[in-house]
C-alpha cells in the first residue's frame, strides 16, 4: 500500500506544478507578446534491490516526474493600436533590451519614451539598436519604424532595431517582465516590423481553462485514491490487532 501511495503522491506533486503553469498562462492571456508554457513529464522507474534467493524478481515501480517546462513560441495575433510607438514582429525575431543584468529579449512591443527621450519597453528598460540606446529629442515628431527595423523621425535616421533570433528557442529562460535570457542570439534579417500594432498573447483562454479543470479533477481523483488506501491500511491494522488479541 505504501508503494501505491508514493506513486500517487508523485503524480499529485507533478499535477500541482502543472496547475501553477496553467494558472500563469491564464493570468497572462492579455499580456502583450506573452508565450504560453506547458510541462513535459516522463516515467521515473524506481531502482529496486535484487536478491537471488527470491523465486520471482522484484517488480519495478513507475513514478511520475515533471521533466521540463516548454515555451510555445507560436506567434500571437497582431492587433492594431494606432500608437506610433507600438510595434509587432512578423517572424522569429526578438527585440533586444538592456537590463542591469545584461541584454534580454522580448516580443512585447508596447514601447514608450522615458523622461530623457530614450525608447524603452513597458518595464522601463532601453530598447537597443545596432548602435546602442535609441534617443529622441524633445521636438522630434513623425517617428517611423520601417519593416526592416530602421527608425526615422523628423530629425532623420535614428538607427536600426537590433532584432535577433535563436537556432533553438527552447534554450531561452523565461524571466520576469516578459523577458527571456540565454541562448545564442543571431541576426534576424527576415523578421519584419509592423508599426502601430502589438502582438497579443498566444494563450488560448478556453484551452487553458479546460486544462485547469482537467488537472483539478485528476488531482481530486488521486486524493480520493490516497484516502482509500489510508482506509484500507487502517482496516488491516484493526483486523490484525483483533486477531493477535
Amino acid at each position: 500500500m505504501e508503494n501505491a501511495q508514493l506513486i500517487a503522491l508523485s503524480r499529485q506533486i507533478a499535477l500541482k506544478r502543472q496547475m501553477s503553469v496553467v494558472a500563469n498562462n491564464v493570468a497572462n492571456v492579455n499580456t502583450t507578446g506573452f508565450k504560453a508554457e506547458s510541462m513535459l513529464f516522463e516515467e521515473y522507474v524506481m531502482p529496486v534491490a535484487k536478491f537471488g534467493e527470491y523465486s520471482k524478481a522484484n517488480q519495478t515501480l513507475s513514478y511520475t516526474q515533471d521533466w521540463v517546462t516548454v515555451a510555445d513560441f507560436t506567434a500571437g495575433d497582431i492587433a492594431p493600436t494606432g500608437n506610433e510607438l507600438d510595434i509587432a514582429l512578423r517572424g522569429n525575431g526578438f527585440l533586444t533590451v538592456e537590463t542591469p543584468q545584461g541584454e534580454r529579449w522580448t516580443r512585447a512591443g508596447a514601447l514608450q519614451l522615458d523622461n530623457s527621450g530614450t525608447l524603452v519597453n513597458a518595464s522601463g528598460f532601453p530598447v537597443l539598436s545596432e548602435g546602442g540606446q535609441i534617443r529622441f529629442g524633445a521636438g522630434e515628431t513623425d517617428i517611423r519604424f520601417n519593416e526592416d527595423g530602421s527608425i526615422t523621425s523628423s530629425a532623420g535616421a535614428k538607427g536600426t532595431l537590433r532584432l535577433v533570433e535563436f537556432e533553438n528557442m527552447q534554450e531561452l529562460a523565461r524571466e520576469g517582465g516578459n523577458l527571456f535570457s540565454g541562448g545564442q542570439p543571431l541576426p534576424s534579417p527576415l523578421t519584419r516590423v509592423v508599426q502601430g500594432a502589438i502582438e497579443r498573447s498566444n494563450v488560448s483562454g478556453v484551452t487553458e481553462i479546460a486544462e485547469m479543470i482537467r488537472v483539478n479533477r485528476s488531482y481530486q481523483s488521486i486524493a480520493q485514491l490516497i484516502k482509500r488506501q489510508d482506509e484500507l491500511r487502517r482496516d488491516a491494522i484493526k483486523t490484525l490487532g483483533s486477531l493477535t488479541s
